[in-house]
């Protein structure tokens, strides 16, 4: 970042953000495909919308800053969107997928809850109440969404994708135990009988 200020700091900021919010919007609807969960599938589409109005309030930001609208690069994003994508080429049960992009977007809204909780802090410490304000607006819809996508893990979807796996692992506890019960040895009830039958 090269700001000499904190009102530079803070646009450079904003065109994070900025530049964030499109990367999302061209992954959401990738995200809302590969759900298998329908409420997640909503969720997701729900969210797209709620980023394509965070765009046009940081255009709006941008002007009350007279600054023109043009984004900077954002890695951070950039690197949580790259392992969502991994995740929707993995094999794996719809339930632990579900999971998975829950845990995917909950990363992108903590990251941009960070940066948006940053720039209003900032935008306060320079009187920019106007700016701050609409920082807030979105800083509030992100955290809502995040609340939206826990609530769908704990209403269903992890306990689902850990039933799954709890399946897999109750089979090979029953192989096992059927192994053991197979003993080479013969029971005591067998070794008694001839036993009696070699003293006749």
């Amino acid at each position: 970042m090269s700001a000499e200020n904190l009102r530079e700091a803070l646009v450079e900021e904003i065109r994070d953000l900025y530049n964030a919010e499109k990367q999302l919007m061209k992954a959401l609807p990738k995200m809302a495909k590969g759900a298998t969960n329908d409420q997640l599938r909503d969720a997701f589409e729900s969210h797209l919308d709620e980023t394509e109005g965070h765009v046009t309030r940081l255009e709006r930001v941008f002007e009350l800053l007279e600054e023109k609208p043009r984004g900077k690069h954002c890695a951070g994003i950039a690197g949580i969107i790259e392992e969502g994508s991994d995740v929707l080429q993995e094999d794996m049960e719809s339930s632990v997928l579900d999971a998975c992009l829950i845990a995917s977007g909950q990363r992108a809204e903590h990251y941009e809850m960070a940066a948006y909780g940053t720039a209003v802090a900032w935008s306060e410490a320079l009187e920019l109440g106007d700016v701050a304000q609409l920082l807030r607006e979105t800083l509030e819809e992100e955290k809502a969404a995040d609340k939206k996508l826990s609530a769908l893990a704990e209403s269903g979807i992890n306990e689902a994708a850990t039933a799954g796996e709890s399946e897999e692992e109750m089979d090979e506890q029953k192989t096992t135990r059927r192994s053991a019960s197979s003993p080479e040895q013969p029971s005591a009830t067998a070794r008694s009988a001839r036993q009696r039958g070699g003293r006749r």
